[in-house]
């Protein structure tokens, strides 16, 4: 794969309360090896690797976040060519700056945001490490949706802030509200922005990034037998093939995709 473009999602980082337990559900799942690397007293930082490229990785969620009631999440990065400049701009749009941009290590600087309808997102400069090495291939990340009681506020913020395009789907004609907004980062389309009348009121506004695999019902079956929870199993949505929404033995929510049953 490409280094993944500027505005594209680029890294998916699974912050969970018991890194072990975790670590073991996903390699079973999706066939993905692991290499740890220490990052403090104690700590780890789990890489994923599939088929030798980088998938994904996961930490355990620090004490203060525990205490300021973070649960197990994953976390989606937005490629940027300046992490300071994008950082400002999103304030500027309306977006809480929850960590102002650092570097990590020599691999890149990030930081953390919410945007002004409540969804937590990351945006990540590389320098040593530019993020996925594979994508859309079974047991990689293949898709993004934005869960928000706001659809066109955050369509609008996430527009001005990446240049990204909000359309109907393959007519590309720009999406109104209510419809579905498939999300164009340039010519790639990487994920969406559903309506408020699809989604669970009492559920946090949010991102879900989607795990692609050769079979949902297969994958589903597999991760339930695991300890997941699957919360939408096996629909089908339309053309586009079948999806499940699952929460992890832990708590993290995850979508499967698959063009097949």
């Amino acid at each position: 794969m490409a280094t993944p473009g500027t505005g594209s999602f680029c890294w998916f980082e699974l912050g969970t309360n018991n890194q072990p337990a975790a670590v073991a559900f996903y390699q079973k799942l999706f066939g993905w090896t692991v290499q740890d690397s220490p990052i403090g007293p104690g700590e780890v930082y789990s890489m994923f690797k599939l088929n030798g490229e980088d998938a994904a990785a996961a930490f355990t969620l620090r004490p203060e976040q525990r205490a300021n009631g973070v649960p197990p999440h994953w976390m989606i990065y937005v490629a940027v060519d300046d992490a300071d400049q994008i950082a400002t701009r999103a304030a500027t749009l309306g977006a809480t700056i929850v960590a102002p941009p650092f570097d990590v290590f020599d691999f890149g600087r990030m930081a953390v945001i919410q945007d002004p309808t409540g969804a937590m997102f990351s945006i990540w400069q590389a320098k040593q490490h530019a993020g996925v090495g594979v994508w859309g291939a079974p047991g990689s990340a293949s898709w993004s949706d934005l869960s928000t009681p706001d659809q066109t506020r955050a369509g609008d913020f996430y527009t001005q802030l990446f240049g990204w395009r909000m359309v109907t789907g393959k007519d590309m004609v720009e999406a109104a509200p209510g419809d579905y907004f498939h999300i164009m980062n340039g010519a790639d389309m990487i994920g969406g922005v559903g309506p408020a009348s699809q989604r669970d009121p009492n559920t946090p506004p949010h991102w879900l990034v989607y795990f692609e695999a050769a079979s949902c019902g297969e994958t589903t079956a597999k991760a339930t037998g695991l300890g997941a929870t699957a919360y939408v199993q096996n629909m089908q949505i339309g053309e586009s093939g079948w999806i499940s929404v699952l929460a992890d033995p832990q708590g993290a929510m995850f979508g499967i995709h698959a063009t097949k049953a």
